[in-house]
This record gives structure tokens, C-alpha cells and sequence, in this order.
């Protein structure tokens, strides 16, 4: 049986992307993680799949399975190459899409000038809803790791992050903390590691590794996340140009009780098909 896909990438982070509302093929996570190998696969950092809302008032649902076959609940990334994908393949004509995933409902705007706007919610500062182990909500919480104390914040966009300040991002020691930050006994559902360098109060660097993937060349909820532990820190302005290893994103957040909003580009590398 054919599988018919499209390939894209927002600032690198790459997705294999498959409509399931006028195609329905299973896809156990033997099958996903076949499928994302980049030797013997298509390869990609996330499956994303197009299907029919449950909710009525949604356009959409969007699910997001990682590298390893999990699915998971939020990617910011996914979500823009998402709204070019419905468009492009005329699965609806207007311009503001709304989806439902598993993490909440986005809101996704194609813009004039060919960016994309997402609207990823309030953000989850409550440890028991991130979810985090700890005793109450806090700006930054000590994290034994390699024996050694870090102190992260702990954000969730729908997904869940931790936040690691460092000196520099390009030099930032990611492959060694980044496995231990994710799988860490306080997130019970694991987690995606942000490694931030504040730059300015309008700019950071930033590195993610990300749950069930590896690090990415750029990551959409980790950069809403990074910028909302910024500004709880006060080391932050509300409008924040995010310099990711794939490229940039403008994240805007006013503030506990509001939205974060993320803009940037969606790009299409490819269509094709795999057999099953």
C-alpha cells in the first residue's frame, strides 16, 4: 500500500507530513520509527498527520509522533509547515486555521507576507500541569544532574520544557545535559531541553533537545518556552528575536494570563510516497 507524504522543514527542524483526512493507512510506531530513519526511511524530527477534528468547532486535528515513534503534544515548527500544507493542498481556503492537539488548540495565520502566526496559548507555569515535581511554582528550580545543581525554569507550551541559562549556546555542553535534562525523574513525562544565551533583552540564542528525538536544528514551543522563562526572569522584553541553529523566529508574550505568539517562515522541500 502506497503512503502518500510531503516533506518540510521550518528553519531546518524536519517533518514527514501525511493527509489522513482523504487517506486512511495505520501507523503503529514500528512504522514510524521505519519511516524516520534517515538511511533506510524518509527521515525526519517529527510525523505529522492531518485528520478530521473530533471537535466541531476545530478545522483540524494535528498529531505529532517523534522520532522514536512516540506521539507527543505541541510542536511550534510542525504547526507552521501544517498551516502551508492544508493550504497548498487546498484542504481549506482561508487563511486563519484552527487545530486541535493534544495539547490545546492552536490558532495558525497565514500572513500577507508569507509568515506564519501561531498562536500557542497561555503557557503552564504550574508544576502539577507542566507536569514537574516540585513543591510549588517557582521562576527557576534546582536540578540534580551529573552531579551537579542547574537551575532550570519549568515551562509548558502543551509540551513540556526546562529552561538551562548558559554563557554560551553554541558552546553549551547539549549533548551531554540534554539526555539527562529529558529523561530526569521531576518531568514523570519527560521533557524538551532548552539551552538559552541571552544576547540582549530582544535576543537570545538558543539550543533545544528535544523528547524522543535528539537535538533539533530548531524547535517552535522550545523557543516560546526559552522567552517566557526569560521574561518571568525579567531578563527579557515582551518582543524577542529567537537565533536558533536552523534560523530565526519572533516570539511576543505580554505576560502571565496571556498567549505566547510565534512567527515564522514554512518551507516544502518535497512530495513523494513510500510503500508500507
Amino acid at each position: 500500500m502506497l503512503l502518500h507524504f510531503t516533506k518540510m522543514h521550518g528553519l531546518g527542524n524536519d517533518f514527514m507530513i501525511v493527509d489522513m483526512v482523504t487517506q486512511n493507512l495505520g501507523l503503529p510506531p514500528e512504522k514510524v520509527r521505519r519511516l524516520a530513519d534517515r538511511r533506510f526511511g524518509v527521515g525526519f524530527d517529527q510525523l505529522l498527520l492531518v485528520e478530521p477534528p473530533t471537535d466541531p468547532d476545530m478545522d483540524f486535528r494535528y498529531r505529532i509522533f517523534n522520532a522514536d515513534g512516540s506521539e507527543v503534544e505541541q510542536c511550534g515548527n510542525g504547526a507552521r509547515c501544517f498551516a502551508r500544507f492544508v493550504r497548498d493542498k487546498r484542504l481549506i481556503r482561508r487563511n486563519i486555521i484552527r487545530v486541535q492537539t493534544a495539547g490545546g488548540n492552536l490558532e495558525l495565520k497565514i500572513q500577507d507576507n508569507n509568515q506564519i502566526l501561531v498562536d500557542m496559548g497561555i503557557p503552564r507555569l504550574n508544576p502539577v500541569d507542566i507536569p514537574f515535581r516540585a513543591p510549588q511554582q517557582s521562576t527557576l528550580y534546582p536540578l540534580l544532574a551529573n552531579g551537579e545543581t542547574l537551575n532550570i525554569s519549568a515551562v509548558s507550551l502543551g509540551n513540556p520544557h526546562a529552561v538551562l541559562i548558559v554563557n554560551d549556546a553554541y558552546k553549551a555542553p547539549v549533548e551531554k545535559l540534554g539526555p539527562l535534562i529529558e529523561k530526569h525523574v521531576d518531568f514523570p513525562r519527560k521533557c524538551n531541553a532548552g539551552f538559552m544565551e541571552v544576547v540582549s533583552r530582544d535576543e537570545i540564542n538558543l539550543r533545544v533537545y528535544e523528547r524522543g528525538t535528539g537535538e533539533t536544528m530548531a524547535c517552535g514551543s522550545g523557543a516560546c518556552a526559552a522567552v517566557v522563562a526569560g521574561v518571568m526572569q525579567g531578563l527579557l522584553n515582551k518582543d524577542v528575536k529567537v537565533n536558533l541553529s536552523g534560523g530565526s523566529l519572533q516570539i511576543s508574550w505580554l505576560g502571565e494570563g496571556h498567549s505566547v505568539m510565534m512567527t515564522g517562515t514554512a518551507t516544502k522541500v518535497y512530495e513523494g510516497h513510500t510503500r508500507l
